[in-house]
């Protein structure tokens, strides 16, 4: 057994991020484990771009209320006790609703081949963030 000292809180870049975001990493697993898990919290109306995962990504909402959204799919609401699974490839993005604070944790696993774990598209644009 390890324990693992608690890395500062970094805030999310404005490169794949619109508004304010923050993170916490909470594991990122060595060899053979390739799992990560960060704490991600979101200020009203803070999202992250389009984005997708070599290995598929799942999202635990703990708190506050927030949108999430896969290519070409409805934007939809979450909130606490939510847990959505997206699976390896699919374009998606998830942030807070425009009135409240979100957090959530999310968790995704390193390629095997030490490939990219995710792929960074186009910030969400205000249009795509208002569909609901």
């Amino acid at each position: 057994m390890e324990m693992v000292d608690k890395q500062p809180t970094v805030k999310a870049p404005a490169e794949t991020f619109t508004g304010d975001a923050w993170y916490d990493v909470i594991a990122k697993g060595e060899e053979p484990s390739r799992m990560r898990v960060n704490v991600v919290r979101f200020a009203p109306g803070a999202r992250n771009a389009w984005h997708r995962h070599a290995v598929g990504q799942t999202v635990h909402v703990t708190e506050g209320r927030g949108l999430i959204q896969a290519r070409g799919g409805a934007v939809v609401e979450i909130g606490p006790g939510d847990t959505v699974w997206t699976p390896p490839g699919e374009w998606h993005w998830h942030g807070a609703t425009p009135d409240y604070f979100m957090t959530h944790l999310a968790m995704w696993e390193a390629p095997a081949d030490g490939g990219p774990e995710t792929e960074w598209g186009d910030l969400v644009t205000d249009e795509e963030y208002g569909r609901r």
